[in-house]
């Protein structure tokens, strides 16, 4: 069941403990305000009947409150309209249970109060709770108004005194203001929060379209040009061609050599959009966890991290993180784009798999097997409840698949699992002579490297 509660994201958490606590407040109300009501229960006669009345009658409006508040909660979201018949039917056992409070207070009497206090309370709170988010502020006002008159009018018909009479009926409207500040403030909350959660999608999606319409753009203005320019020589050379000109020949390389030059700008143009920069990646990834509560952590002596070097917490063979001093200045675009990836999906697992308090991002140096330097991200958090599950030990789904098959053409390998403490871990190693348009000698090292590797 915890486990179960941790998995859920912060809004379903706070939306669900609103619900739950509004549907038992009805009940809890019934058992803190029941004042002299149990004593009562063990009376003989019209006394013992009434309070039983009453008592049967709170709960049955608890037990109708209960899918009130759902559908009221619903009607807010705009899912639902308002259950009149329903609602109708609630009023039926308040509307007696008021008149068995008065018919109580008649009969026993109330010298210290206590039946003023259930009347008022028990029979009017649940009804005003549901009712709260069903009605509109000003049908609510008028019928509590009209509940209250109708108190007063019962209470002085039977006799009650002054301040009894006057003391009930604002008793009613007392309660029921309670109960429409309370209700109405919670499903306020509620619905900032669902329109939030809403202009985030919105905001995605536009996002989105406005990176589609941006690469179409691009590659239109890469591509018209060129094909326009093909289709023109192309015509010509089959004009030539016809008339047995040995130009078309001459027109027809032509027409290759401009393929070429579209297809090698095409390249250019799907690699500048899908690229990422590390430091760039860092920078981002510490606004997004910071923003979503996870102290982040970021060493990297190339950019403006918390703590630049730090000379004992990380790996690689040149002594630690940061014994070159100036090796990160010397990082090819390659691999800073590669490491940049690896930096931006670590972030979404952060975020989406984990509830990470802190998170680590440490790039430093480091030596491979066969002596070459290489770069070495590591990503930490402490975000993973049972390192021993499936998904914490370096199963993979799509997001590490393709970081895989990134690093592969670059001679990089990467690892998941768990680390020390309890933690998770991913760690990324590419050379620094990594070449992205050498994908034989290197490729396949470092596919065997993780196939050796225990991933």
């Amino acid at each position: 069941m915890i486990r179960r509660w941790r998995r859920r994201s912060r809004q379903v958490r706070v939306e669900l403990f609103t619900r739950w606590t509004l549907y038992a407040l009805p009940w809890i109300m019934l058992v803190v305000m029941a004042g002299p009501l149990p004593g009562r229960l063990r009376d003989e006669g019209v006394a013992g009947g009434l309070a039983w009345a009453q008592l049967g009658l709170s709960a049955v409006q608890s037990v109708l409150a209960i899918p009130l508040l759902r559908r009221g909660i619903e009607h807010r979201r705009r899912e639902r309209e308002v259950p009149w018949g329903l609602l109708a039917l609630a009023t039926v056992p308040m509307v007696a249970g008021q008149g068995a409070g008065v018919a109580v207070l008649s009969t026993v009497g109330a010298p210290d109060g206590s039946a003023f206090m259930t009347a008022a309370t028990m029979n009017t709170l649940p009804f005003s709770l549901s009712s709260a988010l069903l009605l509109s502020v000003r049908a609510f006002t008028l019928l509590h108004a009209g509940i209250g008159a109708a108190t007063l009018t019962a209470l002085a018909a039977a006799g009650e005194g002054p301040f009894m009479v006057v003391g009930s009926a604002f008793a009613v409207l007392l309660m029921a203001a309670l109960a429409l500040f309370t209700v109405r403030s919670s499903i306020w909350m509620l619905v900032v929060m669902w329109e939030l959660d809403a202009s985030r999608e919105v905001q995605a999606r536009l996002a989105v379209a406005e990176e589609r319409l941006r690469f179409g753009r691009d590659l239109h203005d890469v591509m018209g040009r060129n094909l326009a320019v093909i289709a023109l020589k192309s015509e010509l050379a089959v004009q030539l061609a016809r008339r047995g000109r040995p130009e078309a020949a001459e027109q027809m390389a032509e027409v290759q050599r401009i393929a070429q030059e579209s297809q090698r700008e095409v390249r250019d143009v799907v690699r500048g959009y899908r690229g990422a920069d590390l430091q760039v990646e860092l920078a981002g990834a510490r606004s997004v966890l910071r923003a979503a509560r996870v102290d982040c952590r970021i060493e990297y002596p190339g950019g403006d991290g918390d703590s630049g070097r730090d000379g004992d917490s990380g790996e690689g063979a040149d002594g630690g993180w940061g014994s070159d001093g100036d090796w990160a200045g010397e990082l090819p675009a390659a691999v800073r784009s590669a490491l940049g990836w690896v930096v931006r999906e670590g972030t979404t697992n952060v975020l989406r798999h984990a509830e990470a308090v802190r998170c680590t991002v440490r790039v430093g140096p480091g030596r491979a097997a066969d002596g070459d330097r290489t770069a070495v991200l590591i990503m930490e958090n402490d975000g993973v409840s049972d390192p021993g599950t499936p998904a914490s030990a370096g199963t993979a789904g799509n997001g590490l698949k393709g970081l895989r098959e990134r690093l592969a053409p670059l001679g990089g390998t990467l690892w998941s699992g768990p680390g020390e403490g309890g933690t998770y871990r991913l760690r990324a190693e590419v050379p620094l002579s990594a070449d992205p348009g050498r994908e034989g000698r290197q490729g396949r090292e470092g596919r065997e490297g993780r196939e050796g590797g225990g991933l």
